[in-house]
């Protein structure tokens, strides 16, 4: 019986687990990576990834997938980026366009991005073409027009700086004065978001419906769920995510290229397998994404300030990717 508890404990609580081993792996190696500063500059570089690894939480836990994610960040960083330069700047996008509100262009991206999301829950719920293919299309499609909108004159592919500071703020601002206690203010955006959706996963009509989904998808449709209707609006929501993810990555970077966000995507999905969403569908915790997140920030950012090589760094990520994929499927089928 106490074995039992004790593997219980083990299996529902591993991800935990795993973060806190390598802590202190990496806190042995080098005690300096315990400081908060060390803790904020992880914070301040993984939130963009949280706010994206939550879209793609939303895909996972239908039993879908969204290759796109990653265009979609670079398609709306440039976008923002490129109406958002200073009026001064000698290479601005629109040499033209007067100083925009703030909120605009950052609203066009978030929106640009909730439209390539309709456009992903289109095909997959009214055209009936499998996720994986589905945004594998939009991917291309999205990283052509983006590429296109780049190579726009004057800019001709060339990358975009000279970013405003009331925007570049957003990504390196903070709360608080100078030094280990502040808070950046992406961290707290990034924070709000994993707020919102905990709510819409754990207190709304479409959370209920997204995990039956993923569940069973018969059993959804038998029981009055219209699929397409609600797969219309978690890929929207997922878009969204994504594009105010590509949003901030520009205001942290402070520029943007079409090459933006590249393999974002799949970071996203390892993080969210890794914080225990199901690859099959119907389970996955919004602090599960998060801890997942942060496990990936810790191997890149920690093993990176101990010295281990890059190369090391990615054999060790996918090691934790394989291991995480395999244990989900045992529990799949121990369930069936």
């Amino acid at each position: 019986m106490q074995t039992n508890k004790v593997s219980n404990f083990l299996t529902q609580n591993a991800i935990y687990m795993v973060l806190i081993v390598l802590v202190i792996g990496i806190a042995i190696s080098d005690p300096r990576f315990l400081s908060i500063d060390i803790l904020r500059d992880i914070l301040l570089q993984n939130s963009t990834r949280a706010i994206i690894a939550l879209g793609m939480a939303f895909i996972l836990i239908t039993g879908g997938t969204d290759l796109s994610a990653g265009r979609v960040v670079g398609l709306t960083a440039v976008l923002s980026a490129s109406m958002l330069q200073m009026s001064d700047y000698p290479r601005r996008f629109f040499p033209d366009m007067p100083d925009l509100p703030l909120w605009a262009p950052i609203a066009i991206g978030i929106l640009a991005g909730l439209v390539v999301g309709l456009l992903n829950g289109w095909i997959v719920s009214r055209l009936s073409v499998p996720p994986f293919i589905a945004t594998l299309g939009t991917m291309v499609i999205v990283y052509g027009a983006n590429s296109i909108y780049f190579d726009l004159k004057p800019n001709e592919s060339q990358p975009i700086a000279g970013l405003r500071k009331d925007f570049t703020n957003l990504g390196t601002g903070f709360f608080g004065q100078n030094g280990s206690y502040s808070i950046p203010y992406i961290v707290i955006i990034a924070i709000v978001v994993a707020l919102i959706v905990w709510v819409v996963f754990n207190k709304t009509r479409l959370g209920k419906n997204m995990y039956a989904i993923g569940g069973n998808i018969q059993a959804a449709t038998v029981s009055g769920i219209n699929v397409k209707r609600n797969l219309l609006y978690i890929y929207a929501f997922a878009g969204a995510l994504y594009g105010l993810g590509g949003v901030l990555e520009a205001a942290r970077t402070g520029g943007a290229t079409n090459n933006y966000g590249n393999m974002y995507e799949l970071d996203a999905i390892a993080a969210c397998v890794v914080g225990g969403v199901s690859t099959a569908g119907g389970i996955g915790t919004v602090p599960g994404v998060l801890v997942g997140v942060l496990i990936f920030g810790v191997i890149n950012y920690g093993l990176t300030f101990i010295g281990v090589s890059p190369y090391w760094q990615l054999i060790i990520k996918g090691l934790i990717i394989v291991a995480a994929v395999a244990f989900d499927i045992r529990k799949y089928l121990a369930k069936k």
